[in-house]
Order: C-alpha cells, then sequence, then structure tokens
C-alpha cells in the first residue's frame, strides 16, 4: 500500500492525497485547489503532465473521498472529471450540498479569468498562468452526476477489502474526518485522515465525535502553533464590538467572511443578539449570493446541527433572518453599501481579503476612521486579509502602498479550526507506542514544527511532514 502526498504538504491548501492499494485500485483523498500557487507569479506547471491540472493520469483513480466543501478540498473535482475521471466522489449529503455551491461559484470566477487572460493575449500581454486548472460550469455539472452520499458513522465497502466510514469533526456542515480500513495479505490496516479538525463549542455545530485508533494518521496543523484566546461567549464578544464599531463612533463594521461557515456562524449569533433584544436597530448587509445559497443548506440540515441550534430553530423557526437583515444580490448595490450613510454591518466574502466583494469594501474604507475592519479568521500569507492581522500600518495592493485609518480588529471566536488543543486531543485519540506513523499536513512549516514538538514532548515517535509528491509505503 502506497501514500503519495500531492497536496496540503508544508502549505495549507491544496488538499489531496493518493492512496495505492492492491488490485490496482487507487483512493484520491480530497482535491482540493492549491491557492498559494494560485496567488505566486511564477508560472505553475504540474510535472509529469503537460497541460492537466494533476501530476497523475486521473483516469487511474477508482474512487474520491471528500472530506468536506472547502475549496481548497474539493476545488479540483471538476478538472479531475474532464481530465477522465469516471468513479464516484464520496461525501456527506451536507458536503455535496455546499460543494455544488462553491464549485459553481468557483467556475464563474474561472470564467471572468478567461475574459480578462484573452483581453491580455489581444494586447500581447501574456501572464504566466496556469489555465489548465480553471474550468466552467459545464464541467461542474458532470462532477455532481458522480457524487454519492454517506451518513456520518455508516462504514461502507468501496471494493473488496476496503472500507470507508465518515465521522463528524465539526469545522463545517458535514464535514469528516475519514476512516479507511485496508485488508491486505490477512492484516488490516487503518488510516486516519483528518480533513480539517472544528473547535468545541463552535456556533451551529457539534463537537468532533472521537477517532478510533488506527495504524496511520494524517492530521492537519493550520493552527498547530497557536491557542484560541478564551474571551467568552460569541454574543458578547459580538455585541460589544458592535456598540464600539456603530454606536459609539457610528461608524461602519466591515466583516470579510467566507460565505460558507463563517457567514453563517455570524448571523446566527447577530439573530441570538436580535431575539435577546442586544442588536442596535441598525441594517446588517449580508454581501455575498453565495452566503445566501449556502444559508438555505444550513437550514434544510439543521439534524446535523449542535443542540441548542436546533432547539433555536424548533422556538424561533429560523435560524438567520431577524429584522433589518438584508441579502445583498447584484453588484450595483454592493458598491453601494460601501458609502451607507449611516451606522451598518457589512459581512462579505472572502475571508481572507482576497477577490470577492469585500476587497472593494476595504478599499473604499481603509482610509476611513469611521469604520472597523473586523478579521474573524485564519488568512494565509501572501492575502489582503494576512496584512491586516499582521496590523501593518499601510496596506499593499498592487503597486500601491494606503495607509491605514480605519480601525482593524480581530477575534477568533468564529474560526472554525481547531486549536493547537484540540488537534492534540485528535492525536491524543491513539496511544503513541502503536501508532506506526503521523504525517503532519494542511499547515504553514512553523506550525508544523511547532505542533511536532508538541507530539514529541507527548511521546509521539515516528512523525513525518512529507513534502509534495513524497510517496510513503505503508
Amino acid at each position: 500500500m502506497k501514500l503519495t502526498f500531492w497536496g496540503a504538504a508544508q502549505q495549507v491548501t491544496g488538499s489531496m492525497y493518493l492512496l495505492e492499494v492492491a488490485e490496482d485500485y487507487r483512493i484520491l483523498i480530497d482535491c482540493g485547489f492549491d491557492m498559494e500557487r494560485e496567488r505566486s507569479e511564477a508560472p505553475t506547471i504540474t510535472p509529469h503532465y503537460k497541460g492537466s491540472a494533476f501530476p497523475f493520469d486521473a483516469s487511474l483513480i477508482n474512487v474520491v473521498v471528500l472530506s468536506h466543501a472547502h475549496i481548497d478540498h474539493s476545488g479540483n473535482l471538476p478538472n479531475l472529471v474532464r481530465e477522465g475521471f469516471e468513479g464516484q466522489i464520496v461525501c456527506t449529503a451536507a458536503t455535496y450540498s455546499l460543494t455544488q455551491l462553491l464549485l459553481s461559484d468557483s467556475a464563474a470566477l474561472h470564467q471572468k479569468r478567461w475574459k480578462k487572460y484573452h483581453k491580455q493575449r489581444t494586447h500581447k500581454k501574456e501572464p504566466a498562468q496556469n489555465t489548465a486548472e480553471w474550468y466552467t460550469q459545464k464541467h461542474v455539472n458532470d462532477a455532481e452526476e458522480q457524487f454519492f452520499t454517506l451518513q456520518f458513522n455508516r462504514r461502507f465497502q468501496l471494493t473488496q477489502g476496503v472500507y470507508v466510514t465518515l465521522i463528524p469533526v465539526g469545522h463545517l456542515l458535514g464535514a469528516a474526518a475519514i476512516l479507511l480500513e485496508v485488508e491486505e495479505e490477512g492484516t488490516t490496516k487503518k488510516l486516519i485522515f483528518s480533513g480539517d479538525i472544528g473547535r468545541k463549542n463552535y456556533p451551529l455545530l457539534p463537537d468532533p465525535d472521537p477517532i478510533p485508533e488506527v495504524d496511520y494518521m494524517l492530521c492537519e496543523t493550520t493552527y498547530g502553533a497557536r491557542r484560541h484566546a478564551l474571551n467568552g461567549a460569541a454574543e458578547d464578544i459580538v455585541q460589544e464590538i458592535i456598540y464600539k464599531a456603530c454606536v459609539e463612533i457610528t461608524g461602519r463594521l466591515i466583516i470579510p467572511a467566507f460565505s460558507v461557515g463563517r457567514t453563517q456562524a455570524i448571523l446566527y449569533t447577530l439573530n441570538k443578539l436580535s431575539v435577546q433584544g442586544k442588536l442596535p436597530p441598525i441594517k446588517v448587509f449580508a454581501d455575498s449570493p453565495l452566503a445566501y445559497k449556502s444559508t438555505q443548506v444550513y437550514n434544510r440540515y439543521v439534524e446535523l446541527l449542535d443542540d441548542e441550534a436546533k432547539a433555536f430553530f424548533q422556538t424561533h423557526h429560523s435560524l438567520f433572518d431577524f429584522e433589518n437583515l438584508i441579502y445583498v444580490a447584484d453588484m450595483k448595490t454592493s458598491r453601494a453599501i460601501s458609502n451607507h450613510n449611516e451606522p451598518c454591518i457589512i459581512i462579505s466574502s472572502s475571508g481572507m481579503v482576497q477577490g470577492g466583494r469585500v476587497e472593494n469594501h476595504v478599499k473604499v474604507n481603509i482610509q476611513n476612521p469611521y469604520a472597523t475592519i473586523l478579521m474573524i479568521g485564519y488568512a494565509a500569507e501572501g492575502t489582503l486579509g494576512r496584512q491586516l492581522l499582521n496590523r501593518s500600518k499601510v496596506l499593499e495592493i498592487k503597486d500601491k502602498t494606503i495607509p491605514i485609518l480605519a480601525n482593524v480588529a480581530h477575534i477568533d471566536i468564529f474560526s472554525g479550526h481547531g486549536d493547537q488543543e484540540d488537534l492534540l486531543n485528535f492525536v491524543r485519540s491513539q496511544n503513541p507506542t502503536r501508532l506506526k506513523k503521523l504525517f503532519l499536513i494542511h499547515g504553514e512549516p512553523s506550525s508544523m514544527e511547532t505542533f511536532k514538538e508538541k507530539l514529541q514532548e507527548e511521546g509521539y515517535q515516528h512523525i513525518e511532514v512529507p513534502s509534495r509528491g513524497k510517496t510513503y509505503e505503508l
């Protein structure tokens, strides 16, 4: 049995792992878009297969198992199908529903890039682009036909001697750790792929389920070097920030938030404040058509939410709708609300302030001392969001240097990723003397190294930090 690391190896995005078992059967775990490579100015050429989005023959993959819907885990599925993959894409029903939305949104973005690319070529300006990774809605539709959904904690046979179980891990609606059991030469080997591990007491979502003992573990390390601040309930924190930003200085609160997951957690928190009479009578703009669609998906899967959310839904018949909430559909209205002349809250994507409508809101308001930009989660290197998190005095946008006069705040209560202690608890499900190999993935190198040292202090050995393309015999 061989395991090759084709993504999220010594970086955060692009999750993709190839497991080859006996009888020439190949399992691809996640098929994510590599955001770091996308942001690089260097040409991006995939080794071995010129003109392909992959370093392997997609037609030889037998099945894909998808941990959750986020684009850095699912974003290359249409390309896999386009290049000849004919097998099933196995995931939970909620993950399927959210992935449909995210892939369609990604296809629309790729379409815009194509138009820009052809315009530049017309003017004989040839940018370094890997257009092999760009796809259309047709490719998304083709991929959707190959999804096969499983319930949580249901053991399912993929092929003779190979079984999969999807275990809830919080983080996002439908997200799962992937347990694979492989029978080879009279023995059974167990592997667990963490996906993205959620945190305890996160708004809307249940805590991660316990993980069984395995032989091999792949553990994400996004927050392997940090702990979340323990600073109270989400409603109390948000209420205080709203008061300072919209009441004390009668200004504008801009919240960059991913449309799927973070926006729902924020809207749910605002709804609870509204029910309690603690939300000021100001407009709340949810500026993302994708956020509106994904919110409807959350409403369809209330049974997957935590007990508090289910009770709230039973009492109030809505998780997200409250007075003064306005969903913004068109770009004209989106641009207009950047200069809304009364105190308001604008929730818009992307969470890293890299593209999307929120980038315009930030640009328009970055020199407005009456505006507050609230960062609520992780932002990768090279993004505008990371500049804001680093408390920079200026914002570097393309060739411009803009002084930051707006107020910049940061809270991590809405971060969907488990912190160092949550990740340690995930690994602690395993006996250090029995775990044959522990692979650290999906993190920046410094985070991985810090987390590795923590694990070694607790007695874990045989820890690997794979590089991209590295293959291990298991």
